[in-house]
């Protein structure tokens, strides 16, 4: 098939970007979208032209590196899939395709459709972890987790915070992402010690890095390529009164 391809092109983040237009020829239904991108590639680099830079590392849905608006919508137009896993079937031959980086302000443009996400990295390292002193490891069996508890905290766990979630909401809200990485600690026993130090500790370090407050849309549930639930960010919420009351009280 062949396609016609509108892409961001941008130098670096003080640059000015456009969209620059390109022909895909060629180009086998079984490919992946990112495979599609590699050939558009080639030909460039064979014509001394500077090959578009876009961000990927397994391209097995796993990692959360890979990530485009494809014509307007996070990941591409199917639903729970990567951009690494949406494949060149889902096109026409001679449709015409828009691809952009992730658009918040919290996710700079660095070069064409690469993005810094560092911002996720600092929510994460603000509270997502346990640092409770448990002396020797227990034994895997000794902490009983009710199965509801369980389940659900590894749906929280399945986010590989690729940032559609952001792109897609119209505040550019991290709500979803930050909830899931609060959500998959504190719903386990050994999360219990540092519950509310860590929702606050999140949600803070959200607030300072920018990002959009959460009205509920629902567009960040919709293109999760892993399909987390927007029940997190409610559960995030109480967590986030909780811990509120509990630091009145203390004081």
């Amino acid at each position: 098939m062949n396609l016609t391809l509108h892409v961001w092109r941008q130098k670096n983040a003080k640059s000015e970007g456009r969209l620059v237009k390109y022909e895909a020829r060629n180009i086998s239904p079984d490919m992946s979208f990112l495979e599609m991108l590699d050939v558009v590639n080639e030909e460039l680099i064979e014509q001394g032209q500077e090959p578009i830079a876009f961000d990927h590392d397994c391209r097995e849905g796993i990692c959360g590196t890979c990530g485009l608006m494809i014509n307007g919508v996070a990941h591409g137009p199917e639903r729970a899939t990567t951009t690494c896993q949406l494949h060149m079937r889902h096109f026409k031959d001679g449709d015409t395709v828009y691809i952009e980086p992730w658009r918040a302000k919290s996710f700079p443009v660095l070069k064409d459709l690469v993005v810094d996400r560092g911002a996720f990295d600092r929510i994460i390292q603000a509270g997502g972890y346990i640092s409770v002193s448990t002396g020797s490891a227990p034994e895997g069996n000794s902490t009983p987790v009710p199965k509801e508890n369980a389940d659900l905290s590894m749906d929280a766990a399945a986010c590989i915070g690729c940032g559609a979630c952001v792109a897609a909401c119209p505040n550019a809200s991290a709500m979803l992402f930050t909830a899931a990485k609060v959500a998959h600690l504190n719903l386990l026993p050994q999360g219990q010690p540092e519950r509310h130090n860590r929702v606050s500790n999140m949600v803070q370090q959200m607030d300072e890095e920018g990002f959009g407050g959460c009205t509920n849309i629902g567009e960040c549930s919709s293109v999760c390529p892993k399909e987390i639930s927007m029940d997190f960010i409610a559960m995030l919420n109480r967590d986030l009164i909780k811990a509120a009351l509990t630091s009145r009280k203390k004081s």
